[in-house]
């Protein structure tokens, strides 16, 4: 289960912000995920719900987790598809030389203090 990993490296990086930005505490954060991120968003929000318990500054922290689509681009065509629906293969030109523009982020995308 990486998604405690995650959830750990999270809490690192927020208790740095909350320093940094002299937050007495974080009340929400938002994350973008994205949808071949390989991270599972239940077991990544249960991970989160179990770690913040035991931290001062995230304590009643809510993680509100955004799903990114996955996007992928053909060289060859140049156009754009879904890429959990298609895979690899353009659905255009049926080109193996593809490309995921987006879909596999990991990123804080806000953080809500007081």
């Amino acid at each position: 289960m990486h998604e405690l990993g995650i959830v750990f490296h999270m809490i690192e990086t927020l208790e740095e912000v909350a320093a940094s930005n002299e937050l007495s505490a974080i009340s929400k954060v938002t994350l973008n995920l994205g949808e071949v991120s390989g991270v599972l968003p239940d077991y990544l929000v249960d991970c989160w719900n179990w770690a913040v318990k035991r931290t001062e500054v995230l304590h009643d922290a809510v993680l509100d987790v955004m799903q990114i689509d996955a996007v992928t681009v053909c060289n060859d065509c140049g156009k754009t598809y879904p890429t959990v629906t298609y895979g690899k293969t353009c659905p255009h030109c049926g080109s193996p030389h593809t490309v995921l523009l987006r879909g596999n982020e990991i990123e804080i995308d806000s953080v809500e203090g007081m």
